[in-house]
């Protein structure tokens, strides 16, 4: 084999440990660091002193990130690889061997680095899917909530839709107070909610302990927390998205996507495109496409991989809020998909069409075209018309087809 790298470096990265092999020719050497920024430091030096070209470590954990940081200032190429594509031949498994194992493979260029983004966009993804946390966070809070109601026998969710509105709000606050006059609590609702009196007073009648009321109101102050904290990284991601405003607005004219879907889907695949050579590689990558595993002629199963789980999180939400909307194509693709398939992957694969069609608008710089719910139908008109004659026919009728002039 061809050797593509004289002097190259392969890391194997644990939390408090670190191997590392430099190869330079068919010299060896193998040194072991701490992982504290001090032997960071050090190893880092080491690589610059030995002129090493490329480092190539294992996606373990977040334990690469810091060394990744520092080859990156230094200006050392660096390729942190999925450790499935490594696997060293079984019975050989220490440290060194890996680290050995790797230089090796990197030297005859038989490793791919995994997609690894600028700094700026490193630092945005984390402040999204830090946001996300703290937006599940408090749906997870609400549902303790709800629990807590459950066990004081107030159904008020059985009368309202979102025990987090206005009008459930101001209630939950006065049963907190200790008010049980259910008139006095039905008398809170606002707008719509009035209409629904007297389902309230029924509802909202329960056995509640003053344990309860005072776990309702921790529950509550930590929902206020939890929402001013989601308004200040709403701020500062709105801030870092400015020069990627047009984007944003693009992503969200898509059936099912939102500003943040949007801002989410930005921050995960860049906007670069040319990392990705088309739109099947995009989605190769984010483990929104069928998978390859065919033996002896016989397809096996097509089980997805596994990708970016913010991303495909999202993209999820987006296409059952997609598969919700009225008159567009996506809704469209998700019904002609769930009467044969199953819901779970009509959901999936409007979640791809999702993933293209933001490929095309961020890299065409184009604006998004609806098709239209008729879109499959259009494509199909003309079979569509010769099966209904024959069915008609087959009824004994005479069919004449006649175009209509639409004004």
């Amino acid at each position: 084999m061809e050797v593509v790298y004289q002097r190259c470096c392969g890391l194997d990265v644990h939390k408090d440990k670190i191997v590392a092999c430099v190869m330079n020719g068919s010299k060896k050497e193998i040194r072991s660091y701490g992982t504290v920024t001090e032997s960071l430091i050090e190893l880092v030096d080491w690589l610059k002193e030995e002129g090493c070209e490329n480092v190539a470590m294992e996606s373990t954990g977040s334990y690469w990130k810091p060394i990744y940081n520092l080859l990156e200032l230094e200006e050392i190429p660096a390729m942190v690889v999925n450790a499935q594509h490594i696997k060293a031949v079984p019975g050989r498994k220490t440290d060194v061997k890996d680290a050995e194992w790797i230089a090796e493979l990197l030297r005859y260029g038989l490793l791919k680095g995994s997609y690894i983004p600028n700094r700026e966009q490193r630092e945005l993804k984390e402040y999204i899917r830090y946001r996300r946390s703290m937006i599940e966070e408090r749906a997870r809070e609400l549902n303790r909530v709800q629990k807590v109601l459950e066990g004081a026998n107030i159904k008020l969710s059985s009368v309202v839709s979102n025990i987090d509105g206005v009008s459930s709000r101001r209630m939950l606050e006065e049963i907190i107070k200790g008010t049980e006059d259910t008139e006095v609590l039905a008398a809170l609702a606002k707008g719509k909610m009035k209409q629904k009196t007297d389902e309230l007073k029924k509802a909202l009648k329960g056995l509640i302990g003053e344990h309860q009321k005072k776990i309702l109101s921790t529950m509550l102050r930590h929902i206020d927390f939890l929402d001013a904290e989601i308004e200040k990284l709403d701020a500062e991601v709105k801030e870092r998205m400015r020069p990627f405003e047009e984007q944003v607005k693009r992503l969200d004219s898509i059936a099912g996507v939102g500003e943040r879907s949007a801002q989410t889907i930005i921050a995960e695949i860049g906007t670069d495109m040319s990392v990705f050579p088309t739109a099947n590689h995009l989605a190769s990558w984010a483990g929104m496409c069928p998978g390859n595993n065919e033996s002896a002629g016989k397809k096996k199963s097509g089980k997805t991989r596994k990708g970016s789980k913010s991303l495909r999180s999202t993209l999820v939400e987006c296409a059952k809020a997609a598969s919700r909307s009225k008159n567009s194509y996506l809704s469209a693709q998700y019904k002609r998909i769930a009467g044969r398939r199953g819901r779970n992957r009509a959901t999936v694969a409007v979640g791809h069409s999702i993933l293209v069609i933001a490929y095309h608008l961020i890299k065409n710089n184009v604006d998004y075209q609806e098709l239209g719910a008729d879109y499959f139908e259009q494509r199909r008109k003309q079979d569509i018309i010769k099966r209904s004659i024959k069915r008609l026919e087959a009824l004994g009728l005479k069919v004449t087809i006649e175009e209509q002039v639409v004004a």
